[in-house]
């Protein structure tokens, strides 16, 4: 399936839907498989705007129980967030071990501090197998599985983040206070 879309700073262009098909051996998802609706949204572990929404996902994803699917996507700006891609293939490495979300998370919660030194103590703390994760974190295929998301959201027109899509559809407006969730309160049921 394809559409038209405007993004910003962007010509009108055709996107192909099946970008946005949910990928069960590679993505990460959290919430209710068979959910009505699905917030997808492409992140750096190290950007400041996503480190806002961090919290507002946590919250909707609480309010919305059986009513969500959120898949997370790596879209490290390297070039203005330099521990970005390191804190992706972090992530992948701790979901070798069943861990992504645990790593996830403290990423976030700590994004200030994404140093190796750091990632190794979050590794820690959330009882990861510090020797495979070491090992894990010189993966190609970590790094592939991040790049592949990169290039993933460049072909689907993100150019920023984080940006969301809701059921394949690009959100325009406003991600914070409550404007999201208002949003997907109103997708619910219709």
């Amino acid at each position: 399936m394809e559409f038209w879309v405007h993004l910003k700073n962007f010509p009108l262009k055709t996107i192909n839907m099946s970008e946005h098909q949910i990928q069960e051996s590679s993505d990460h998802v959290t919430g209710n498989p068979n959910a009505e609706i699905v917030l997808m949204e492409y992140g750096d572990f190290q950007c400041p705007h996503c480190g806002r929404a961090f919290p507002i996902i946590k919250h909707v994803l609480d309010n919305f129980e059986g009513n969500l699917l959120f898949v997370y996507r790596h879209f490290p700006l390297s070039k203005v967030h330099p521990q970005a891609r390191a804190a992706a293939v972090a992530a992948e490495a701790a979901d070798k071990q069943g861990k992504f979300w645990e790593m996830y998370n403290m990423l976030f919660e700590n994004q200030r501090q994404l140093m190796n030194d750091a990632i190794m103590r979050y590794a820690s703390l959330i009882g990861l197998d510090l020797k495979q994760f070491e090992a894990d974190m010189q993966d190609d295929q970590l790094f592939k599985k991040v790049d592949d998301d990169f290039l993933n959201g460049l072909k689907v027109g993100v150019n920023a983040t984080p940006t969301f899509f809701i059921n394949g559809v690009r959100y325009e407006d406003s991600w914070d206070g409550k404007r999201l969730e208002e949003h997907l309160h109103s997708l619910v049921g219709a």
